[in-house]
């Protein structure tokens, strides 16, 4: 594998202190509550493992896959359920826990779908927002930090399945596909 150069956008002290602070914000507004939360694979898992561990209120989790990227660095623009959630969201409080939003495109049609299945709430927690590539608005109930229209790496994000686990998020300037 070819190696890049990675210059950190966001260090591991920020990163944590931030998510700190976005448990608290959710431990907030869902006092006395009990929130599934539902991870977005395979990016989101560091984000929402370390989320969870700061939310003081009851928690239950699940997981979904969804891809429109493949080993690209442009989205295709098709979405795929590779994964669907294993427990029922009707009448519960859903948090989705987002590595990155960047065009929208697969969060919109993930939501939507979710919606249809009748959640008490449905929010989306996202670590990352590119708001330079958005092509369909998603509402982001609690976000970590927007960032530039650079390609990320890092706390579970990739490129081409590496990467991942870097303890923070920076930026590489991937050989054109």
């Amino acid at each position: 594998m070819k190696q890049y150069t990675i210059k950190t956008l966001i260090s591991e002290e920020k990163l944590k202190e931030r998510i700190r602070e976005l448990a608290k914000e959710i431990d907030r507004d869902y006092a006395g509550k009990e929130i599934h939360l539902i991870c977005v694979l395979k990016g989101g898992a560091y984000f929402m493992t370390e989320l969870s561990k700061y939310i003081t209120i009851p928690v239950t989790i699940d997981f979904m896959a969804v891809s429109s990227y493949g080993s690209k660095t442009v989205s295709s623009g098709i979405v795929k359920i590779i994964k669907d959630h294993d427990e029922p969201i009707e009448g519960r409080d859903v948090l989705v826990v987002e590595d990155i939003v960047d065009t929208g495109f697969t969060l919109s049609y993930l939501l939507e779908m979710l919606r249809d299945r009748k959640p008490a709430s449905l929010k989306l927690c996202a670590m990352l927002n590119k708001p330079d590539r958005r092509i369909r608005e998603v509402k982001i109930d609690y976000l970590g930090f927007d960032i530039p229209d650079e390609f990320v790496v890092g706390y579970g994000l990739d490129y081409d399945q590496h990467y991942r686990n870097l303890p923070y998020i920076g930026s590489i300037k991937p050989e054109e596909d």
